[in-house]
């Protein structure tokens, strides 16, 4: 496959720090660990960080901190959007509370801030947001109903590293932020997580709910919660703290892709739902999303076509709730969620990664272009 999601380099930093733990006898959570969370901390100025797993045990870990404000087990209800990568509503479950889904605008693929507030109720005790393709959700109004309802906010920024709204980077209007180290994320570690809070109370339970549920810091066995083994390992801390060193350099890297590809594809901007950047905004280039207008345009089709033609491309997530087995029990129908079903229906997204040749994104444009030109 010529173009991919995204690839992993490993460059002279990420070689030495491997290296260093290979000296040792210790390849669990350890120094490298603390070091990489240290480092992203200092990225975007956040106080506490607590590097997982992955970006899922990131969103356990975070919901789970929501015990600690009065969440009751299998009864308390978290709102998430009814269209995203299935693992954000997958945490909520594994964490033990119950995923109360809203539809989605079909022009961002961001959860709507207009709906969240009939599917509040005596139950809810948080709004876990998604920032879909790197594009932060409108946190100034989820933030307002958040207040008024006396909710806690967990924002999924697993596509967003360095994503901005009206000057906040991601958790500055949450009270946590999850993020996800996949090889497809601007940061890579092969796998890994991060949950990152200015709430000592949240970073605490974490701490602890990523160990078994010991007392934050603690190696003994003296469980006071329920909790997991979801610590990162120095192995990936390793290739974290490479990306760390070069953050802003691959974020300029990838944006400048990204805009290429936006101002080659403004041509189809009546035709189909693309990616945008506002004035107020700064966007994580995650990803390229085409979401076609037209119901009757064959999106499998061209999707066959991408893949033939050596570009990777996914399906835009689907409406969890209805268009995914694994959430039937929960009793939706479809119809429920119109915009994240169609969506699911009429949408497909292709990689934006900074190993991205001039080569590779003429091919790109040249062969998208080619497709759509004849059939939209």
């Amino acid at each position: 496959m010529r173009i991919e999601f995204g690839e992993l380099v490993l460059g002279d930093t990420a070689k030495k720090h491997m290296q260093d733990v290979l000296n040792t006898s210790w390849a669990s959570s350890g120094p490298k660990t603390k070091m990489f969370e240290e480092g992203w901390g200092k990225l975007f100025n956040y106080k506490y960080n607590k590097a997982v797993s992955s970006g899922t045990d990131a969103g356990i870990n975070a919901v789970m901190a929501l015990y600690e404000f009065g969440a009751i087990r299998g009864k308390s209800e978290v709102i998430v959007p009814a269209l995203s990568f299935i693992a954000t509503s997958n945490a909520v479950l594994a964490a033990g509370l119950v995923p109360r889904f809203v539809d989605v605008e079909k022009h961002t693929l961001n959860i709507d801030p207009s709906k969240i507030e009939a599917a509040i109720n005596e139950n809810t005790v948080g709004i876990k947001v998604v920032h879909t393709m790197g594009k932060m959700c409108e946190m100034d109004k989820i933030r307002d109903i958040a207040d008024k309802h006396n909710l806690k906010i967990i924002e999924d920024s697993c596509e967003a590293h360095g994503a901005q709204y009206r000057g906040e980077y991601p958790g500055g209007y949450g009270d946590c932020s999850t993020f996800s180290y996949y090889i497809a994320h601007l940061i890579c570690c092969g796998e890994g997580g991060m949950v990152s809070t200015d709430d000592k109370v949240i970073a605490d339970a974490v701490d602890s709910t990523r160990s078994h549920g010991r007392l934050p810091g603690s190696l003994y066995f003296d469980h006071v919660r329920n909790g997991f083994n979801s610590k990162m390992n120095d192995m990936e801390a390793s290739l974290g703290l490479e990306g760390v060193d070069e953050f802003w350099d691959t974020f300029d890297i990838r944006k400048k892709n990204l805009y290429y590809m936006m101002d080659k594809f403004a041509k189809y901007s009546d035709k189909i739902w693309m990616n945008t950047e506002e004035e107020h905004e700064s966007v994580c280039p995650h990803g390229y999303s085409f979401t076609f207008k037209d119901p009757e345009f064959d999106v499998n089709a061209f999707s066959d076509y991408l893949t033939k033609n050596e570009i990777k491309n996914k399906r835009n997530f689907g409406a969890i709730p209805t268009q995914h087995k694994a959430f039937e029990f929960m009793g939706h129908k479809l119809g429920d969620f119109p915009n994240a079903e169609y969506i699911g229906d009429h949408g497909i997204h292709i990689g934006c990664h900074r190993y991205l040749s001039g080569s590779d994104l003429d091919y790109v444009v040249e062969t998208v272009s080619n497709y759509l030109d004849k059939n939209v």
